[in-house]
């Protein structure tokens, strides 16, 4: 069913009336995040996670809501279990996480902004995903459970400690600092990174002047 609903709300979201704001979005996402070229190597993860933003988090002109929103309100003749999915689906969480533990079926994740710990449920882990990784992604509630979304951001291990430093700093010195710029900051670092293998981690992910 968590398919379905998913393909559902994505269908709806990429209908017609709502393509002028579909290239908005886009527009400040990839302005965010760094242009993208359908050459990249993650293409496909980012453009994953573009949709995810524009479904989940684009206020919608006029009615102030997100598509999921939208969509949940706008779905009728559903069961309690139906309405309990969609609604999953107006509620996901996209943070900053590192990875504390790997079990069967299962991922310990702490969110870096909040410093809580929180499981996935996942039978088939993302490929090469170790504890102490730091990662974006999207979590989304759904059958009293939390599921990964299809998008990730993987950072390299080299930087591990340079980004636990800078949140560390900015939670001190920048409490009300802008989370998503952060995380879209740290985004354009990695496709800098992906295009431009010859430079250390260390030297594109550098945070001596801010970032957000």
């Amino acid at each position: 069913m968590y398919q379905q609903h998913l393909d559902a709300l994505i269908a709806f979201a990429s209908g017609e009336q709502f393509q002028q704001e579909l290239l908005q979005a886009k527009t400040e996402y990839f302005a965010g995040t760094g242009e993208l070229f359908e050459d990249d190597k993650s293409f496909e993860l980012r453009m994953a996670s573009f949709l995810d933003f524009f479904v989940f988090d684009w206020k919608l002109a006029g009615s102030g809501k997100t598509p999921s929103e939208l969509f949940f309100e706008q779905s009728t003749g559903l069961s309690e279990e139906e309405q309990q999915g969609l609604r999953g689906l107006t509620e996901t969480r996209h943070s900053l996480w590192e990875v504390r533990k790997l079990a069967k079926a299962n991922v310990r994740l702490r969110d870096l902004f909040t410093g809580k710990d929180i499981d996935v449920f996942e039978r088939r882990q993302p490929a090469g995903l170790k504890r102490g990784d730091i990662i974006e992604a999207r979590l989304v509630p759904y059958d009293g459970r939390l599921l990964f979304s299809s998008a990730f951001c993987f950072h390299p291990e080299e930087v591990r400690k340079v980004i636990l430093k800078e949140v560390k700093r900015l939670k001190k010195h920048e409490p009300d600092f802008d989370r998503r710029g952060f995380i879209w900051s740290l985004s354009k670092m990695r496709l800098k990174l992906e295009r431009y293998r010859n430079i250390a981690p260390e030297q594109i992910y550098s945070f001596a002047e801010k970032t957000i």
